[in-house]
C-alpha cells in the first residue's frame, strides 16, 4: 500500500448528517489515549495530521480521512475515561451506532488496545457492542514497543482470552513509535480492499 493523498473529507458532529461515501471505509474504535490518532496518522504515513491529545476524549466527532481516492480510514470518538458528561457519551454512543448501522461501505472495524494490560470492562463492552451491531472487529494491540518482543505472545494471548476472541479474529501488535506492524495491517487492508472489488 502506497499512500499519496490523504485529505480529511468530512467531519460531523452529533447532528450531522453522515456522509453516502463513493469509497470503502475502515473504522477506528478504542478507549481514549489508547493511541487511535497515532495509529491514524501512521497508517496515513503523516506526522500529525490526525491531532492527538493528552486529554482523553478529545476525538468528539466522526472524521473521515479521504485516502488516494481509494478508501476511507474513519475516526470514531474514544470511549472510557474521557472527562464529559454522561449525556454527551450517550450522545457519542448513538453517533457511533448510527454510524455502524447506516454506512454502506464499511469493510471492517478495528478495535484498539493497549497490550500492556487486560482488557478493561469497557474494552469489553465496546467488542461485545460492536459484535452485537454485526460486525466482528480486528483487534490492535496498541502500544507494542512498550513491553519486549519475547512478551508480545503472551499479552496477545492475554488480550485474546480477556476478550473471549474466536480463534480466528486477526490481533494486530503496532508501535506508533517503530510503526512496527504497520506492514502487516496494510496487508491486511490491501487484501479486503481487493475483496471488495471483485465483489
Amino acid at each position: 500500500m502506497v499512500i499519496k493523498n490523504v485529505n480529511l473529507e468530512t467531519v460531523c458532529g452529533i447532528t450531522s448528517t453522515l456522509p453516502d461515501n463513493p469509497y470503502p471505509e475502515f473504522a477506528f474504535a478504542g478507549k481514549s489515549n489508547v493511541g487511535k490518532s497515532s495509529l491514524i496518522n501512521g497508517i496515513m504515513n503523516r506526522k500529525n495530521y490526525a491531532r492527538t491529545s493528552q486529554e482523553p476524549g478529545k476525538t468528539q466527532t466522526i472524521n473521515y480521512y479521504n485516502i488516494n481516492n481509494e478508501f476511507y480510514l474513519v475516526d470514531l470518538p474514544g470511549y472510557g475515561f474521557a472527562r464529559v458528561p454522561e449525556k454527551v457519551k450517550e450522545q457519542w454512543g448513538k453517533m457511533v451506532e448510527n454510524y455502524l448501522h447506516t454506512s454502506k461501505q464499511l469493510l471492517r472495524v478495528f478495535l484498539l488496545i493497549d497490550i500492556r494490560h487486560e482488557p478493561s470492562a469497557n474494552d469489553v463492552q465496546m467488542y461485545k457492542w460492536i459484535v452485537h451491531q454485526g460486525f466482528q472487529p480486528v483487534i490492535i494491540a496498541t502500544k507494542s514497543d512498550k513491553i519486549k518482543k519475547s512478551q508480545h505472545e503472551k499479552h496477545l494471548n492475554m488480550l485474546r482470552n480477556g476478550l473471549g476472541l474466536p480463534d480466528d479474529v486477526k490481533i494486530f501488535p503496532y508501535s506508533a513509535l517503530s510503526k512496527d506492524g504497520r506492514d502487516d495491517i496494510y496487508d491486511f487492508m490491501d487484501e479486503l480492499l481487493a475483496e471488495a472489488k471483485e465483489s
